[in-house]
């Protein structure tokens, strides 16, 4: 149900002095200096340069983006890689707000019960152990030749035809993560049903949203690399997967930096697009007051919540046929294992394997989110510049949708550079600040302010807090998910962390099945769902996005 937004009142000043605002900003501007803009700056150098790992590099001007642009293998890439976009973004700009109108039309335990019903799908996706799984059905029986790959998970079987495997990967990557992708275009667009301007933010949030999935998807690693690794014939390679080839398998250091500056430019332009979007229709988010959502008429309150109802089952349903091969795999080996020949190297010690994912994962997300959290409250909290103090965001915009992927050959480097290679520490992503969490922190800090009059710490402070501890728990699930930095940084089978066991254990396999819990242990998977349905049912169902002037 929508909550219309109080009526505008007379600009109201934060109690705080624009001064403070600054000094909350400057963590902010120093870590997007140092792990951003240095970075980017590094690998345009790199690319400018023939570099060798051994010997020394000369200078060789746009040699490498004239041979990267004349090459049929990176177009062949970036339209391979544009169109792993095209389903889920359809998915999330066209069933993301339609499931959320179903949900949201009868309120209530309905859109309650969907909320906790997409949150399930979101902490328990791992890229690494989708693709394995979807692999592991097709791994023949030492004995009698057979495959257990049956349903949507023959699918794979495509894989191994250069006509057929692009078009089967698009297929398994929209399968596998369609759930995710649903999810999170839902949340997105459910607060802007609930801020009285519903149509407008609708638009605006389904421009946001169709920029970040396709920004996702020109960024597609994990899945790609543990299935085809480009292949067969580079029918399936995508701009991460050459940039990664280029510079870590065949050592073409600057060729790598050309591919990664490309990716780099294109995701900056969305970034700045989204920010202009974000900031143009004054967009804001609110926090409504805890109260019913109304009954109304018994007998057309029914007849919403049974259409509700029926979506999220349709949803629910959906979900899990597409994601059967990952639960199959889960909960069941392919084959037994034999008595004699081949096995893993080494077993895994669970333990170790945890801490090496978990513990950098929550360190970088305290960090990345805490620095955001205080630009945020600059920005948004104090603004500094009025009404116009979200156009600041256009510094850190360029990074906004931007992933490890094209800046990790500056910052491999870089970790290389100070002896960090193989340690525990190079485990930890190196970004300092997260631009998503500070464009969303930044949103909200606006909208409390602009209600909280002159009460800055119980107005805006204290609301807004609980929100950087949803984004923290957000980014520790991505950066323990993350595939390729720790397998850049860490060849030390002692340093490996859940994914990257899962996928030596895949490149090892030996008629055994790896071990997908890995990846998903369930001590994470219980604490992170418990605080992600707490946050759902009593934070974040209370969300409305609003957009139009600002009522400062």
């Amino acid at each position: 149900m929508t909550f219309p937004p109080p009526p505008s009142a007379a600009v109201r000043a934060s109690s705080a002095s624009p001064a403070l605002g600054w000094l909350l900003l400057l963590p902010a501007l120093l870590g997007t200096l140092i792990t951003l803009l240095l970075p980017t700056l590094q690998t345009i150098l790199l690319s400018l340069q023939s570099v060798s790992i051994a010997g020394p590099s000369s200078f060789v001007g746009l040699d490498n983006y004239g041979r990267l642009l004349g090459d049929a293998v990176f177009w062949k890439a970036l339209g391979f890689t544009v169109s792993l976009t095209i389903v889920p973004l359809l998915l999330a700009v066209v069933a993301g707000p339609l499931l959320a109108l179903a949900l949201d039309w009868p309120g209530g335990w309905v859109r309650k019960a969907g909320r906790i019903v997409l949150s399930l799908g979101l902490v328990t996706f791992s890229p690494v152990a989708v693709a394995v799984s979807w692999l592991v059905g097709t791994m023949p029986d030492p004995v009698t030749g057979r495959t257990k790959a049956a349903g949507v998970g023959a699918l794979a079987e495509g894989l191994r035809d250069v006509a057929a495997a692009p078009g089967t990967l698009q297929l398994i990557i929209a399968a596998a993560t369609f759930g995710v992708v649903c999810a999170l275009g839902t949340m997105a667009f459910l607060p802007a049903l609930r801020g009285g301007t519903a149509p407008p933010a609708m638009l605006a949030v389904g421009g946001l949203v169709a920029l970040a999935t396709v920004a996702a998807g020109l960024q597609a690693f994990t899945i790609g690399l543990v299935m085809t690794r480009g292949g067969p014939g580079g029918s399936t390679q995508t701009l991460a997967l050459l940039q990664y080839t280029a510079t870590f398998m065949m050592v073409r250091i600057g060729s790598g930096a050309a591919v990664a500056t490309v990716l780099g430019l294109i995701l900056g332009v969305l970034g700045i697009v989204a920010v202009c979007v974000a900031a143009g229709s004054g967009m804001r988010i609110t926090l409504l007051p805890r109260r019913g959502d109304g009954a109304g008429p018994a007998s057309g309150r029914l007849g919403k919540m049974a259409v509700g109802a029926l979506a999220l089952l349709l949803f629910a349903a959906l979900a899990l046929a597409l994601t059967w091969p990952w639960l199959s795999a889960l909960y069941s080996s392919v084959f037994p294992a034999p008595a004699s020949g081949p096995r893993l190297d080494r077993p895994v010690d669970g333990l170790r394997n945890t801490l090496n994912t978990w513990l950098p994962a929550l360190v970088g997300a305290l960090v990345t989110v805490g620095v955001a959290y205080l630009a945020a409250l600059g920005i948004g909290g104090v603004r500094p510049l009025g009404r116009r103090s979200e156009w600041l965001l256009l510094a850190f915009a360029p990074w906004l949708f931007v992933g490890i992927g094209p800046l990790s050959v500056a910052d491999w480097n870089n970790v290389r550079s100070v002896g960090l290679i193989d340690t525990f520490a190079s485990l930890i992503p190196p970004i300092l600040v997260s631009v998503p969490a500070l464009l969303i922190l930044t949103l909200l800090c606006k909208g409390l302010a602009e209600r909280a009059g002159k009460d800055f710490l119980g107005g805006v402070v204290g609301p807004s807090l609980p929100m950087a501890g949803v984004l923290v728990l957000a980014v520790t699930l991505v950066n323990g998910q993350d595939l390729l930095w720790p397998l850049l940084v860490a060849q030390d089978p002692g340093l490996a962390t859940g994914p990257v066991a899962v996928y030596t254990q895949m490149n090892q396999f030996a008629f055994q099945t790896p071990e997908l819990g890995l990846a998903t242990p369930l001590v994470v998977i219980v604490v992170a769902l418990a605080a992600v349905v707490a946050a759902q049912l009593f934070y974040l169902d209370r969300l409305a996005v609003t957009v139009g002037g600002s009522r400062e």
